[in-house]
């Protein structure tokens, strides 16, 4: 709390710290560490300062949720881009909007096959990067998803994740109908209206991603984007096969029984870098 005139009196609430002079919070703010609080909360006597100051307070609180990726981390990521660009061989299959995507999937998982199994709908990449561009919500089948995902390309988007597979209802319905937790999340999802114009991005369970495909053709939602890259022998090909039968959502999907939460992660993250204005 901070109060220049001391306005709020001296009552502060258990756990709660008080800065009586906005000077003295500006100050101490660069030891905010949002990670480790739970409510944050700043009262401010708006004057003729508070443009620099709310800039401020942006852009500290931006540098500890978000630090930036420094020189050197940068300098090892683009040396791979351009080992990948140079052993690659051949991708005539995509356009120079999609290539980059295709890249972050290689780097990511070291495997130059990706040059071929990766598929897009004619819509995909534009879809994506105007849904993410608006702040569309994002729907996810695990939390390895969320973890992967970089808040220096979340926040500036003001991005949230969607995920439900502990919610307790969800868990009640799996066994009570006898289904997975991801399909009962995903309707879950459709109940609570995040699946219409959201992004849904799928890297685990074939059973989420056929749930979405029954709510597409069933019950009309119809997500900006739908990436479906489950891993794994059973249903994860054939999942994705489904999906890359629709003519409407937009779709983004590897082919086979390759895939993965970290390979939605680069795409993703591909597509956030094109929604922010850069190039994959």
């Amino acid at each position: 709390f901070t109060s220049p005139t001391g306005g709020l009196g001296d009552e502060v609430p258990q756990g709660f710290d008080f800065v009586d002079r906005s000077q003295s919070f500006l100050k101490n703010l660069g030891g905010f560490r949002p990670p480790d609080t739970q409510l944050f909360l700043i009262i401010l006597n708006i004057n003729r300062s508070w443009n620099s100051t709310k800039d401020y307070i942006g852009t500290t609180i931006m540098n500890q949720l978000a630090p930036p990726i420094v020189a050197a981390g940068q300098e090892i990521e683009s040396a791979s881009f351009r080992h990948i660009d140079a052993h690659a061989g051949p991708h005539p299959g995509y356009t120079d909007e999609q290539w980059p995507l295709v890249r972050r999937l290689i780097h990511t998982n070291g495997d130059f096959e990706f040059n071929g199994l990766t598929r897009f709908h004619p819509e995909a990449m534009a879809a994506g990067r105007e849904a993410l561009a608006r702040g569309a919500p994002l729907v996810v089948d695990v939390n390895m998803i969320q973890a992967g995902l970089t808040p220096r390309r979340l926040l500036p988007l003001n991005l949230r994740i969607h995920q439900f597979n502990a919610d307790p209802e969800v868990i009640r319905l799996a066994t009570v109908e006898g289904t997975t937790r991801t399909v009962q999340a995903m309707r879950m999802a459709w109940r609570r209206k995040l699946l219409d114009q959201g992004v849904v991005a799928i890297g685990n369970a074939p059973t989420a991603l056929l749930e979405v495909i029954r709510l597409i053709r069933e019950e009309g939602v119809r997500p900006s984007l739908v990436i479906g890259m489950p891993v794994g022998f059973i249903s994860a090909a054939e999942s994705k096969d489904v999906l890359m039968t629709l003519e409407d959502p937009p779709w983004i999907a590897i082919q086979g029984t390759k895939g993965g939460s970290t390979l939605v992660v680069a795409a993703l993250h591909a597509l956030m870098d094109l929604a922010l204005g850069g190039g994959g």
